[in-house]
């Protein structure tokens, strides 16, 4: 027996993705590309941008013939998308070859679900309302042998305006510092030599616990008691990035080097309709110090332009922000208003036209910026962990720097896993490329 999983979104939902096929592999069943081939296909899909709900739609869709031919195949949807009722019941009613919906509080319910189907029972649509404790641990089946994502925290209680996550994701959960520990342990065990760990806001960790401990705290347990070689974590929120953590950073060597710290927007006005908490002063301080303590360290952000109310002004402080702050990548967004949220009620929504014509300026900008930035890593050496084949190019592979670069590099089948030293030749605004020393 063979599936495929369909995943939209974030890292949280690749990771989601990675549990998913942990548990279908547990069942007996194997991967497959070709989805024409699958005996269950899942859909893992994602409600933070209005794109991406449209093409989960247009999707599950054109998947209806493989149903019609084999009727024995099941097609689940699940994730954040589901969590949203109206959202499940339409799909549920609209798609009728979709046999499973569920949510992402009752993920680990999946398999409950598909051996009811097997047994004969007709379609299923069952979602929580609301999360009920962390979700259970599950078998986990990674992309590779050397890297992994880590769930340290689940959910969100920052109620950004534009955003709908806390109500598809619910309430913080901090695991215990010794579940993670743990798990670490085992993945060195096991080869991995790199993690990821992952929140919707890593720096909320351990706030909800009876343990007295933060995430600076653990993020120094982890890096100080085991020897996992490189150390990732994402994301961080800007109001509760803290001195501490900046200083436990710079200390340890297997912390890589990379913050990624969402500003969104660079205007005090926007900042404080989105309820995000800070100032775009206080964002920039945040970088000095960063900067002053880890001068290597790259800085990565993601920003909405054209939020409701945003003026030519307020949008002139963003450009303004973005070539102070020098990020080494933005991933840039329109808004997208999303239903539930305050941002989505407002009244003074922008065009659709002017969102993309302020998206196309500040993505050129920052293109400009990333490209500056990369040139001056010519003629460097940089320890390189190799991923595999490039995407673009089969006949070169690709590895991540510890400040998370992407790096092009002549094919090496046998250094796939493996950390190497490479010379910068060349650099592109989203790319280096380098040879083996």
């Amino acid at each position: 027996m063979y599936y495929k999983i369909i995943t939209y979104g974030c890292q949280m939902n690749e990771h989601d993705s990675e549990k998913i096929a942990g548990m279908l592999t547990g069942m007996g069943y194997r991967s497959i590309e070709k989805a024409e081939e699958a005996d269950i296909i899942v859909f893992n899909t994602c409600l933070v941008r209005e794109n991406a709900e449209l093409k989960v739609h247009g999707k599950i869709g054109s998947y209806k013939p493989l149903k019609e031919e084999n009727p024995e195949l099941i097609i689940a949807v699940g994730g954040c998308m589901m969590q949203q009722k109206d959202i499940a019941k339409e799909l549920y009613r609209k798609h009728s070859h979709v046999d499973i919906v569920f949510g992402t509080h009752n993920l680990a319910e999946l398999p409950s679900l598909i051996q009811q189907i097997k047994k004969g029972k007709d379609r299923i649509i069952e979602v929580w309302d609301s999360d009920r404790g962390l979700i259970p641990d599950v078998p986990v089946k990674r992309k590779n042998d050397f890297q992994a994502w880590l769930t340290i925290i689940q959910g969100c209680e920052n109620y950004c305006s534009y955003c709908i996550v806390p109500q598809v994701r619910g309430r913080e959960r901090s695991r215990e510092p010794a579940d993670i520990l743990n798990e670490v342990n085992k993945l060195i065990d096991e080869g991995f030599v790199e993690i990821t760990l992952l929140g919707q806001n890593v720096n909320s960790y351990g706030q909800d616990l009876e343990d007295d401990i933060d995430f600076p705290e653990l993020l120094y347990k982890i890096a100080t008691e085991t020897e996992i070689q490189r150390i990732r974590f994402m994301t961080s929120h800007p109001k509760d990035l803290s001195n501490k953590l900046i200083n436990i950073c710079a200390a340890e060597d297997n912390i890589c080097p990379h913050f990624h710290l969402p500003v969104q927007s660079g205007s005090n006005n926007i900042l404080k309709a989105m309820n995000r908490g800070y100032s775009r002063e206080k964002y920039l301080a945040i970088l000095d110090k960063i900067r002053n303590k880890i001068p290597e360290a790259a800085i990565t952000t993601d920003i909405i332009v054209g939020f409701p109310g945003e003026t030519t002004a307020d949008f002139s402080q963003t450009i303004s922000l973005v070539k102070k702050a020098s990020f080494d990548m933005a991933f840039t967004f329109a808004y997208s208003p999303r239903e539930g949220t305050p941002a989505a009620k407002r009244d003074d929504q922008l065009p659709e036209e002017e969102k993309n014509a302020r998206l196309q300026k500040l993505m050129k900008v920052q293109n400009k910026i990333s490209y500056q930035k990369n040139q001056k890593l010519i003629g460097q050496t940089e320890e390189v962990l190799i991923t595999g084949e490039s995407k673009k190019d089969p006949a070169h592979f690709s590895g991540r720097t510890a400040t998370n670069k992407l790096v092009i590099v002549p094919a090496c089948p046998d250094k796939v896993g493996e950390f190497v030293k490479v010379k910068i030749n060349d650099a592109g605004s989203w790319t280096l490329y380098g040879e083996f020393i």
